[in-house]
């Protein structure tokens, strides 16, 4: 790649813009997986009995939906960055690509 164009691309705003937005959206996210990832760890840990809590009268007890809902946490996020990329970031892209090829 062009050494000039490669500057223009790294000094226009909307890139600047969209690094921006694109890292603090992935850090959220990021953190919020990890929340809900050790948090459930430090359940397991810390509070066996209440995750070995019987759902009704079978053998299901409270930690199992609780670990299908972290591993369904992780595709919704991954649902969430996907929708936010194909629309917003998609759109600063194709901006900052017209403006690098003027």
């Amino acid at each position: 790649m062009d050494s000039n164009l490669s500057s223009r691309i790294r000094q226009n705003p909307a890139f600047q813009e969209l690094v921006r937005k694109r890292t603090g959206f992935a850090w959220l996210l990021s953190a919020l997986m990890l929340l809900i990832y050790f948090g459930f760890i430090l359940l397991v840990a810390f509070n066996k009995a209440f995750l070995a809590t019987p759902l009704g009268t079978g053998v299901t007890t409270i930690g199992i939906p609780i670990g299908i809902a972290v591993i369904v946490s992780a595709f919704v996020l991954t649902g969430i960055y996907v929708k936010r990329a194909n629309s917003e970031f998609d759109e600063l892209t194709d901006k900052i690509k017209k403006d690098a090829l003027k």
